[in-house]
């Protein structure tokens, strides 16, 4: 005769785990947007030439 368990986590490791998710996100969210901003400001510094040299314009910046 076979049994199955019924086991389940307990209702506080699900919301320990969905809260470490959502933590996660955030940490992940404002990382994205650092390095963003990072490459924006490099790109900024460079001379129009360069930046034609790499297909991009000043207006392109913005829009990373």
């Amino acid at each position: 005769m076979a049994t199955t368990a019924n086991i389940h986590a307990p209702l506080g490791a699900a919301t320990i785990l969905h809260v470490a998710d959502a933590f996660t996100n955030v940490v992940n969210t404002v990382v994205d947007w650092y390095e963003s901003r990072k490459t924006r400001r490099l790109l900024s510094d460079l001379s129009d030439a360069q930046l034609d040299d790499i297909g991009l314009s000043r207006a392109d910046i913005a829009k990373l």
